[in-house]
């Protein structure tokens, strides 16, 4: 491959990367880039798990042996049986030289690009039928990160010196994408997680509960959204201090995140000041409701503050039509506040309480002009 070619495929495996809404995305572009501009058949990115002691596969890309997954959910292989992760590159950079790529074939001979025999690389290259493979380390802020794979079959020419020169080339390229994807990745989670609790904020479920609601449109998949108000943080506020009420906040966020827990996949959220929000999407009402009531028992028990107001609303019951995420708000608002107002120790739910519920009609009705309504329904 001449000088041009591989220029080419240095940008296109950067604009790849860049271009990739989702870390997975990033991981494939990465190992695709790599594939390509090295002429394999296949390729695979992986990250050193130190404190599991495991080299991870993100990411499968070309021409996949049985059982290899695009993004397999545990493909994993013990760093013991790699020696050159944690001796060879360890002692590369203790004695300053860089760490670079290498080549094995299913012969157990590298050529000009080998850096030493691997008995499992070897066995791994028979096993799923390639003849060569360069293997690239991926150094990420001065340490071992993970490595890039690119293998040819059987019969393709071997991988040489300069295959492995460029694959180390390619090896930081990937090294500069992971770092910004990383960053991408912190900003988002920033953005949509409370500071505080380490929740979901209201950005998150705005943009969850959108979804939710239309899945419920087009599939008709139960939508729930419970909806906490903590009492007492004021008192806690005033007579010991907003260190302690913040405490208070923290406390009933991780009652909050056990019992979402009990919901597969329900996002728990902190909307801001004492409100606090589950969103389950799938489970049925009912068990939205028990859960709910679990959590209004254990935020009883906690020793600061005065529990919890709780309204449950959910498309699984009597509610009328959901055709957006303001209405499933507004109703788990209207329940909430008739918990709050009956001073209840168990959730309200909405529309449980016949053809006119209060709650219904609660939520649908205008709020009264005038100063001293705590009504602050989400619009």
């Amino acid at each position: 491959m001449g000088q041009d070619a591989r220029l080419r495929a240095v940008v296109a495996l950067a604009q790849g990367m860049a271009a990739a809404h989702s870390p997975r995305g990033s991981w494939r572009a990465a190992a695709q880039g790599a594939r390509q501009g090295l002429a394999g058949s296949f390729a695979a990115l992986s990250v050193w798990e130190r404190e599991r002691g495991r080299l991870r596969v993100l990411a499968n890309v070309g021409e996949r042996a049985p059982g290899e997954e695009e993004f397999p959910r545990d493909e994993a292989y013990p760093v013991h049986e790699f020696p050159e992760i944690t001796e060879f590159l360890h002692e590369r950079w203790s004695g300053g030289v860089e760490p670079y790529a290498w080549v094995e074939t299913a012969e157990g001979h590298g050529g000009d690009g080998r850096a030493g025999y691997c008995h499992q690389r070897v066995a791994a290259l028979r096993r799923r039928g390639r003849g060569c493979c360069v293997v690239a380390p991926v150094v990420l802020r001065g340490r071992a990160w993970g490595e890039l794979y690119v293998a040819r079959p059987v019969g393709a020419p071997v991988f040489d010196r300069a295959d492995a020169d460029f694959a180390t080339v390619l090896a930081s390229v990937v090294a500069a994408g992971v770092a910004q994807t990383e960053r991408l990745e912190e900003a988002r989670r920033l953005a949509f997680t409370d500071s505080l609790t380490g929740l979901a904020n209201r950005r998150a479920v705005d943009v969850r509960l959108d979804e939710a609601v239309e899945r419920h449109r087009r599939e008709g998949v139960v939508v729930s959204l419970v909806v906490c108000d903590v009492n007492g943080l004021k008192q806690v506020n005033d007579q010991l201090g907003h260190a302690v009420g913040d405490r208070l906040l923290e406390r009933f966020g991780s009652l909050l995140s056990l019992c979402g827990a009990m919901l597969p996949g329900a996002l728990a959220a902190r909307l801001g000041g004492d409100e606090f929000c589950l969103l389950s999407v799938g489970p049925p009402s009912d068990v939205v409701v028990r859960v709910a009531e679990e959590l209004c028992a254990r935020a009883a028990r906690l020793e600061l503050g005065d529990g919890v107001a709780c309204g449950v609303a959910s498309t699984g019951d009597r509610i009328g039509p959901v055709r957006s995420a303001r209405r499933l708000f507004r109703l788990a608002d209207a329940a909430q506040y008739r918990a709050k107002a009956a001073r209840a120790v168990a959730p309200v739910v909405a529309g449980r309480e016949g053809a006119d519920d209060p709650v219904v009609r609660l939520a649908d009705s205008p709020p009264p002009p005038g100063p001293g309504e705590r009504r602050r329904f989400r619009r």
